[in-house]
């Protein structure tokens, strides 16, 4: 390969050692702006000019173009190596000149194509998952076993995220050699490095003050701390994301929450298996500024799943509903109707598409009003919540009748 000569700071201090990490399964996690994204796309750029094949995931394929596609293309840029490199927008890959090694992308929302995938000469090396907080653990189990055949280099799968929560798959898998006061940690074959916005050099002053200005609990834990979210308070733990099969009319359950400037329209498409209590959710929509018109359009396609369940305190947006032909109906109301449903679906198995991204950061943030010491009460917090509440609508039939779904959140203290 051709001698290259790359200055000191090309890459943030933290992540040098990094460059030629050997373990088979590398995580990169922590806050926003701390340079995890763009150093694993110069890492990507340097490997392949040594002959590394690397295959570059996210969920949904049409996200690639806008985060890793532009971010690799950005480093061959400030490396100077656009002469090294031939780029292919059409079926993006990006092959190195000197040996043929390549760069390809592809959704996991594309299964056929990630089945084919095979690199021009040699076998995959690496697989690096964007977002990987975004993809199933079958998915990773998957490609896993896409890193097989000969080659001279170690194989290595890296995952890249901002935590969410601990009940998350990757925690559960990985996280038993962390220490929450350490930023890195291995194993024989297990290395994990957290980073924060503290570590980027690169970033501006208003970038780092808008960082440490976030007001929200939540946000500020994850996305400026880097902090897995905490779950202490947490109601639903009992959830996790999984590629699932395509609905079939007559076996789905659906509901709605209504929502328009404030707060966003939540739709839910799901199955319910009772004997297993098992829940898939299928399908989302969390949507902002929906007039019923444009709602009902949205909502034409699942004409044939049967009816929607919707929350009874609009009831002329679900007369307007069904003049534009969707079935929608109300679902009964009922005492401590929220309370009695948020209990059953925890005593529930919920299965999510990986693809249903706001339930997930809901189930994830949805928690317990407290009392002035810091105590849990027994009563969730009003927010965080559109689409949980399309879920305990759609699942109205299943929890006990003499409950409903919506109830009269000032009594409720909500």
């Amino acid at each position: 390969m051709p001698r290259l000569t790359l200055r000191g700071d090309f890459v943030n201090k933290v992540y040098k050692p990094h460059l030629q990490n050997q373990h088979r399964y590398q995580i990169y996690f922590g806050g926003a702006g701390s340079g995890k994204s763009v150093f694993l796309a110069t890492r990507c750029v340097i490997d392949t000019l040594q002959g590394r094949n690397t295959l570059i995931i996210r969920q949904v394929a049409r996200t690639l173009k806008s985060s890793c596609w532009n971010e690799i293309n950005k480093a061959i840029r400030r490396l100077g190596m656009q002469h090294l490199f031939t780029v292919s927008k059409t079926d993006m890959t990006i092959t190195a000149r000197n040996n043929g090694a390549q760069m390809l992308f592809c959704g996991l929302d594309d299964v056929e194509k990630i089945k084919s995938l095979t690199p021009q000469t040699g076998v995959l090396t690496d697989i690096w998952m964007e977002e990987a907080t975004e993809c199933a653990y079958q998915d990773f189990k998957q490609l896993d076993k896409r890193l097989r055949g000969g080659s001279p280099h170690v194989k290595r799968l890296t995952l890249s995220f901002n935590p969410i929560s601990r009940a998350h798959w990757i925690y559960k898998e990985f996280f038993s050699i962390w220490q929450e006061d350490r930023p890195y940690a291995e194993s024989a074959t297990v290395s994990i490095l957290k980073t924060t916005y503290r570590d980027n050099r690169f970033l501006t002053n208003d970038d780092r003050a808008a960082l440490e200005a976030e007001k929200d609990p939540y946000f500020y834990q994850v996305y400026t701390l880097g902090n897995w979210g905490v779950t202490g308070n947490v109601i639903f733990t009992n959830w996790r994301a999984e590629t699932l099969p395509d609905p079939v009319p007559g076996e789905t359950r659906m509901g709605l929450d209504f929502g328009f400037a404030a707060d966003p329209c939540g739709f839910l498409l799901l199955r319910y298996e009772r004997k297993q209590k098992r829940i898939w959710v299928m399908e989302e929509m969390y949507e902002k500024g929906l007039t019923n018109l444009a709602l009902s359009k949205r909502l034409s396609p699942y004409a044939s799943f049967g009816p929607i369940a919707c929350d009874s305190a609009e009831p002329k947006s679900i007369a307007e509903l069904r003049t534009l032909g969707v079935n929608a109906y109300p679902v009964r109301k009922g005492p401590d109707s929220v309370v009695h449903g948020i209990q059953w679906l925890r005593q529930q198995e919920i299965i999510l598409s990986p693809a249903c991204q706001h339930l997930r950061e809901e189930l994830s943030r949805y928690q317990w009003q407290q009392d002035a010491t810091g105590q849990a009460l027994p009563r969730p917090k009003d927010k965080d919540n559109h689409l949980i509440d399309a879920l305990r609508y759609a699942l109205e039939n299943d929890i006990d009748s003499r409950y409903a779904f919506t109830a009269n959140k000032k009594s409720l203290g909500l």
